[in-house]
């Protein structure tokens, strides 16, 4: 989805393309994309010049939204699933269970973490990244 983000309003890239560029296996990456067109996040195109490309722009599209498709529910615990009813039986515990308050919380940071965040904050040009991220590891570490 990043490199997706980096190309945005390019055309179509190739999964060929994307998997020499993030150095990932093609299957793999078949696997994710099927995922992701069913989830709407992003579109194919046939032929030679076709490929993958986002549904939307990528300030459109909350990292929420990639991890569920990809991985299913954001919940640390199926008692805390967003939506129980259709991902299976739940605890049968769970309306007397002294944690599963706990596991709700967690998952509603989880899911408020990553809704505040969208793929365009992930879709930085390469070497910016790569200097902020050198930055930050040369900083001295106080105690």
């Amino acid at each position: 989805m990043v490199e997706l983000g980096r190309r945005h309003g390019t055309g179509p890239a190739s999964l060929a393309e994307i998997a020499a560029e993030e150095d990932l296996p093609r299957p793999y990456l078949e696997q994710l994309a099927m995922a992701l067109r069913d989830a709407g996040l992003v579109v194919s195109t046939r032929g030679a010049r076709g490929g993958y490309e986002l549904a939307r722009p990528p300030d459109a599209i909350p990292m929420a939204d990639v991890l569920r498709a990809l991985e299913g529910p954001l919940a640390p615990m199926i008692c805390a699933s967003e939506d129980a009813e259709l991902h299976g039986p739940g605890c049968d515990r769970t309306s007397r269970c002294t944690v599963n308050l706990l596991w709700l919380r967690i998952r509603d940071a989880i899911a408020g973490s990553l809704e505040s965040v969208t793929l365009a904050d992930l879709v930085p040009q390469r070497s910016i990244a790569i200097e902020a991220l050198g930055a930050r590891t040369r900083e001295p570490v106080t105690a």
